[in-house]
C-alpha cells in the first residue's frame, strides 16, 4: 500500500481536491462515496485529517470503515 504523509492527507479534504480522505489506525480511507462526508464534511469531523483518537465521540464503531475502500497508509512521523 502507498504510504501519504500527513501533509499529503490533508489534501484530500474536499476542499483542496475532489478527494475525500480520512485516516484510522494508520490506514488512510477513501469516504467520498458517503453523502455524509460532503463537501469534507462530517458533523464535527472534517477529512484529511486521523480521526483514530475522535472515534470514541462518535455514535458508532470503528466498523464503519469497512464500507471504504482503503487506499494507502499514513506515514508514521519518525520517518
Amino acid at each position: 500500500m502507498k504510504e501519504y504523509t500527513k501533509a499529503q492527507l490533508a489534501l484530500r479534504n474536499g476542499q483542496d481536491r475532489e478527494e475525500i480522505w480520512c485516516a484510522y489506525k494508520g490506514i488512510i480511507y477513501d469516504v467520498g462515496s458517503s453523502r455524509l462526508w460532503r463537501n469534507g464534511h462530517h458533523y464535527e469531523h472534517w477529512a484529511g485529517q486521523d480521526l483514530t483518537k475522535e472515534l470514541g465521540d462518535a455514535p458508532h464503531t470503528e466498523k464503519v470503515f469497512e464500507r471504504f475502500s482503503a487506499i494507502g497508509k499514513l506515514q508514521s512521523p519518525e520517518k
